[in-house]
């Protein structure tokens, strides 16, 4: 693999904002002549909003399922009805399958796939306001998930989850 320009040093940087990370991920596909998709929940299309404000974007990233309530993720991108029953659509296994159904739903070569509590209600004493669960999907990689805890409003939790959706992304694609 190729040493990392600059630019994609500087996307690790916590504190990258979501439009320069975006930039970092249409570069690099670029770079892989790859494409993307998401799947996303409490972020309501935010991770989407961030990639598509790339003039050029049309070229890597190939759609966006926002999926709000259990029927659609059930019926849009193929989680099972059974596995939203036994975890819950805020899980580690609901993420995982949102993003590995987005990546062939979305016939694309890399997708990431949000779902949480943003607030100000919503939440329980196991998942309290702001736990998100977050995953990366890619045709012949292992499929990665992580919880986070952001703290903050409903407008922090969903900044913070676009950030770290695209942060954890740009890992995958540099990977």
């Amino acid at each position: 693999m190729s040493a990392m320009s600059p630019a994609m040093s500087s996307a690790m940087s916590p504190a990258m904002p979501s439009i320069d990370l975006a930039a970092a991920i249409g570069a690099r596909l670029r770079e892989l002549d790859c494409t993307v998709s998401c799947v996303e929940s409490c972020t309501a299309g935010g991770v989407a909003h961030a990639i598509t404000a790339i003039a050029g974007a049309s070229a890597w990233f190939r759609c966006g399922y926002v999926v709000y309530d259990n029927a659609a993720k059930v019926e849009m991108v193929g989680v099972a009805a059974e596995l939203i029953d036994a975890h819950g659509a805020v899980s580690e296994q609901v993420a995982a399958s949102m993003a590995e159904n987005g990546l062939r739903a979305g016939n694309a070569d890399f997708c990431v796939a949000i779902t949480g509590v943003a607030g100000p209600g919503g939440g329980s004493a196991e998942k309290p306001v702001g736990t998100v669960y977050f995953s990366w999907a890619g045709k012949n990689r292992p499929t990665r998930t992580k919880r986070q805890h952001f703290e903050g409003g409903r407008e922090a939790v969903r900044a913070q989850s676009i950030s770290f959706a695209l942060r954890g992304l740009l890992d995958m694609i540099a990977a």
